[in-house]
């Protein structure tokens, strides 16, 4: 058996350590971890998967669909498979098509799996959220990372992340020898656009009346941090990822100094509902369960593994604000200049009902209902 060919980064050699393949290295967390990986003395090589090439120095790169099954072909390095995929390439926009979003996701985490067992790959990392425990109102504060998950499909891309997860706990059984480990992020932040930024977009914080919320963050700094762990087998398993401890909603809105406005929980999800419903907001009323009830996670595993977050829910918060200063959003659908200086012209509570009203108005006058 020949041994693998050296990695020469800044004059260093490199004949040690993990050969790490990345899903989705051209751009987002994919970018950023590939960026990390390729500059870390603990690994051997980077092997960067994308549609498009990106600037990644050192890195090996195979320009291809995730969905495409020769991938398994370009899953070798030097004759050898690669140790370690990081699965990142997913389609997490608000704004697509939500059919090919799941048929892009979930065909792809399953080629990308089989792939890895066809190449003899050791391990694969997926990624998925926190948001798949579900937010409940008798949720642990935090929760385990074997506690069940309880969420269901009625969020943003929850329920592909489910079925993300249902393959990837079927896997090691369909190809022993494959072993898979999950990382769960909670509120993602750094250049993120969800469905759970976008609350922060508001002229007035949702408030559902009787619900209780408590707020943790996760910076992508964070979670490429993480994944590395994942990377270098230092940590396996299912694990969750945020900031330590939490925010309650009245911390929230002191720091953030954007007042609430309360609804009772029929409104509140009955506008989200019939808005999404007539397509003009991105996000269904599941969405609006993630800012009701808890689902913070402990992250014990990670930090059993001696890795700690560099962030705190203050200062991701705080990054949070700056990111979204400018952008306006009612009911989750970001709005021009003309309909931002209206709405936010307007006094109180009556915020967030009068955008969410003109928004119904508009679309039944649009369609003649």
């Amino acid at each position: 058996m020949s041994s693998p060919a050296p990695n020469v980064r800044s004059g260093r050699t490199h004949t040690s350590g993990p050969v790490v393949a990345i899903t989705g290295a051209a751009s987002g967390v994919g970018h950023l971890l590939a960026l990390r990986l390729a500059a870390s003395d603990e690994v051997r090589k980077v092997v960067a998967v994308d549609e498009r090439r990106g600037e990644v120095p050192g890195a090996l790169w195979r320009v291809m669909d995730v969905r495409d099954p020769a991938i398994a072909d370009r899953l070798r390095v030097d004759g050898h498979p690669v140790d370690v995929l990081v699965h990142l390439a997913l389609d997490l926009n608000l704004e697509s098509d939500p059919k090919a979003r799941t048929a892009f996701n979930v065909r792809g985490t399953q080629t990308v799996l089989t792939a890895a067992a066809a190449a003899g790959v050791r391990r694969v990392v997926l990624v998925t959220s926190a948001m798949v425990y579900g937010a409940l109102p008798d949720n642990d504060v935090p929760l385990a990372e074997d506690t069940p998950l309880h969420a269901t499909a009625e969020a943003t891309c929850v329920g592909d992340l489910l079925e993300i997860e249902r393959l990837g706990r079927r896997a090691p059984r369909a190809h022993p020898g494959l072993n898979v480990t999950v990382v769960r992020p909670a509120v993602l932040v750094g250049g993120m656009d969800t469905a759970l930024t976008r609350y922060f977009e508001s002229p007035r914080l949702l408030v559902v009346a009787g619900s209780r919320p408590r707020w943790q963050f996760c910076h992508v700094e964070d979670l490429v941090s993480a994944l590395e762990y994942a990377a270098l087998e230092k940590a396996e398993g299912e694990m969750a990822v945020g900031c330590d401890g939490w925010l309650e909603q009245e911390e929230v809105e002191e720091l953030s100094g954007i007042r609430r406005m309360e609804l009772p929980q029929t409104v509140a999800l009955g506008a989200a509902a019939r808005l999404h419903r007539l397509g003009l907001t991105p996000s269904p009323a599941g969405d609006l369960e993630y800012t009701m009830h808890p689902w913070v996670v402990s992250g014990s595993r990670l930090h059993e593994a001696g890795w700690r977050p560099q962030w705190t829910n203050e200062e991701v918060l705080a990054e949070l604000l700056a990111e979204v200063a400018g952008r306006h959003t009612v009911a989750g659908r970001r709005l021009g200049r003309k309909d931002a200086a209206a709405s936010l012209g307007a006094a109180g509570a009556t915020v967030a009902l009068v955008g969410t009203a003109a928004l119904v108005r508009r679309a039944r006058k649009r369609r003649g209902i």
